[in-house]
């Protein structure tokens, strides 16, 4: 997809948009009911939202975008989009559609993650909401990595909310490393928090800190409830993992299976 054919009008087309609707219901939402065990916690917070807006949330496994795209209200979800690798999703034309199609997906350079021509600001600008995940690539031990400042600044400068939602048991169930999808009906919690908005006199790096705590906090509340490893519980067993322990990452109890 070349940079010149990208129109901000283009990712709320109607036709795409029920395009869109039938791939998701039909494909991607029951593969992944098929494939794991959803339940979704919080999703009456979002009563009150309007697009434009930047969804957020950890992001440590293949399930993460389907999940947010499946759980999000639709009328939340209907012109979503988010970034893909421009040279991995948009380098063949049928890859492309297809990614489009789930997605509504513009294309992003893995080099420093930019947009091709300031496509995000310009979808934004034209009220279309995005999914974005702050620490910019999956997680490789399950912890949370660090937000980058880019959707802090995005929603400063715009006056727009940001939605953070926390992947509970995601990264158990199908890990960057696993090729496969899981076989044995993991379960899964996503979590929607209260709708962040910066503070005044908040700068971006301050606002993406307060970002991650929260979803943080979303996460390791849920975890404990449920019996699944917290972030903190991942972070150590990374730590004593670099410390040449061999200690295997955390697991759901029983895989949760």
């Amino acid at each position: 997809m070349s940079s010149r054919t990208i129109d901000p009008r283009h990712y709320r087309s109607r036709v795409r948009s029920g395009a869109r609707f039938v791939a998701q219901g039909l494909l991607m939402r029951t593969a992944v009911l098929n494939l794991c065990k959803v339940q979704v916690h919080g999703r009456e917070l979002l009563d009150n939202v309007e697009a434009p807006f930047i969804v957020i949330a950890n992001h440590s496994s293949h399930l993460d975008a389907p999940l947010i795209f499946g759980t999000l209200p639709h009328r939340l979800s209907k012109h979503l989009a988010t970034g893909a690798a421009a040279d991995f999703f948009f380098d063949k034309k049928l890859k492309g559609t297809a990614t489009s199609l789930f997605f509504n997906a513009y294309p992003v350079e893995r080099k420093g993650l930019r947009t091709r021509k300031g496509i995000t600001g310009q979808l934004l600008d034209e009220g279309i909401p995005l999914l974005i995940f702050p620490e910019g690539t999956r997680s490789r031990n399950g912890a949370i990595g660090h937000f980058t400042p880019g959707v802090a600044a995005l929603s400063i400068a715009r006056d727009i909310p940001v939605l953070p939602v926390a992947l509970v048991g995601a990264f158990a169930a199908w890990p960057y490393y696993r090729s496969i999808p899981p076989v044995n009906h993991p379960e899964i919690h996503v979590v929607f928090g209260h709708p962040l908005m910066p503070m005044p006199g908040e700068i971006a790096h301050q606002f993406a800190e307060r970002q991650q705590r929260v979803i943080a906090e979303l996460h390791n509340s849920t975890a404990r409830a449920y019996k699944f490893p917290t972030l903190d519980d991942y972070e150590r067993a990374a730590v004593l993992k670099r410390a040449g322990q061999d200690d295997e990452p955390a697991k759901p109890e029983a895989d949760q299976s």
